[in-house]
This record gives structure tokens, C-alpha cells and sequence, in this order.
């Protein structure tokens, strides 16, 4: 095992519940090192993190471990079968504007283009 996908491995199965699910899968190519990340679907939550914060942090500690063995490494998190992302719901307290929304301007301008 090399030492990046040690690395992700060690870093991965600290922070989860159930670590005998994690596959980590590298792949090297022209761009760089492609490191494919699967978890269990209810330790999903856990490798994200709010925000992405967690998923942001474990990817530049992967790059700087790249860094040191010049290489570009990636990780690529899938998101397990079954797993359930609500959906996005815009905030209530979100102010309605009276301005023409994005999709009337799209159709406004291929109604022109028709014209033409």
C-alpha cells in the first residue's frame, strides 16, 4: 500500500463507526493520483462533515502528503447505495426579489433568437 493511501486509510477509519467498511481505491494517470473513497452510508456524515468542512481538510492533508512525493493527488468521495441526501430546501427567511428570475431570462432570449 502506498504511503497516501496509508495516509487516507489511517485518517478514514479514525474519524468512522464502522471501519471494516471503508475501500479506498488509487488509481495513477497523467493528472495525478485519483484516490476513490467508499464508506458505510451512516458514516457519511461523518467524512463530509458540516459543510464539507471535514472532506475539505482530509483533501488538502492529502495534497500536501502528495506534495512531499510530487504528486497531484484527488479524492473522490462516493456516495454509498441507499444513502438518503434530503433535498435542498431554500430558507424561508429567504427574501423573494422582484427581479426576473434566471430561467424567464433564458426563455425571453431564445424567444428573440427565434424571432430572428
Amino acid at each position: 500500500m502506498h504511503q497516501d493511501q496509508e495516509f487516507l486509510d489511517f485518517v478514514v477509519k479514525a474519524l468512522v463507526d464502522k471501519p471494516e467498511a471503508v475501500k479506498i481505491d488509487r488509481k495513477v494517470d497523467e493528472m495525478g493520483v485519483l484516490m476513490t473513497l467508499e464508506v458505510d452510508p451512516i458514516d457519511m456524515g461523518k467524512i463530509i462533515g458540516r459543510q464539507g468542512n471535514t472532506a475539505k481538510a482530509i483533501r488538502t492533508l492529502l495534497r500536501v502528503v502528495g506534495m512531499k512525493f510530487n504528486a497531484r493527488v484527488n479524492l473522490k468521495i462516493n456516495e454509498p447505495e441507499g444513502s438518503t441526501r434530503p433535498a435542498y430546501v431554500p430558507s424561508a427567511t429567504a427574501s423573494v426579489s422582484s427581479a426576473p428570475s434566471a430561467t424567464s431570462s433564458v426563455d425571453a432570449a431564445m424567444d428573440d433568437l427565434k424571432d430572428l
